[in-house]
């Protein structure tokens, strides 16, 4: 895919080329974002969007079943339209808006920009989600790969304690590549159908 803009990161064109799932989903959330006005990068491999002060305002996930919009403080917007969902069960922080098709995500284009404005009001005015959803931790996509594989699996990780689910997450996100993160969720999944955490015997 050509940079034919100043806005768009030649690591994002490349993120694009590559991708299996949701190519052309992920390409109108692309442009999107860039008609907010937001600074384009690649974190945590995933295209993520800043506003002018480097907050991150939004990120564009991919997986199995959906691609989804991240608002880091989703929390903290109105949401009239109804378009965010909790990211798990226990998210106080995170909203995803969810997206199957192109058509979906150009049905309600004007809401998703008004969202993406109001999350940059959100930071500009320095909101910040109380103590505890301050220190959620994001389920890596690995995870959610494996939830969405096995629902029996995704009901024991939420059925655990915020104590253990948040040893799990930090064991998890702490591996730098993808083949290691899926390798540590794979080798915690009997331990989680059984009710235990990482330390539990």
């Amino acid at each position: 895919m050509a940079t034919t803009s100043p806005q768009r990161n030649p690591k994002v064109d490349a993120f694009i080329d590559r991708a299996m799932l949701w190519k052309d989903e992920t390409v109108e959330l692309r442009r999107i974002a860039l008609d907010c006005g937001l600074n384009e990068e690649l974190k945590w491999g995933k295209p993520a969007y800043t506003s002018d002060d480097g907050s991150n305002i939004v990120i564009i996930q991919g997986f199995k079943k959906y691609c989804a919009l991240l608002f880091p403080k989703g929390a903290l917007l109105e949401d009239p339209m109804d378009l965010l969902v909790k990211v798990g069960p226990n998210s106080r922080s995170g909203r995803q808006a969810r997206f199957t098709s192109v058509a979906e995500i150009r049905e309600v284009e004007p809401a998703l920009k008004a969202y993406l404005q109001e999350a940059v009001d959100v930071e500009s005015a320095g909101l910040e989600v109380d103590m505890e959803a301050a220190d959620e931790l994001v389920a890596p996509e690995e995870l959610e790969q494996k939830f969405d594989e096995h629902p029996e699996f995704r009901q024991a990780f939420y059925a655990l304690t915020p104590g253990r689910q948040r040893e799990y997450l930090l064991h998890f996100t702490g591996a730098k590549q993808s083949k290691t993160r899926t390798a540590r969720v794979e080798k915690a999944v009997d331990r989680i159908l059984d009710g235990k955490g990482m330390r539990d015997r």
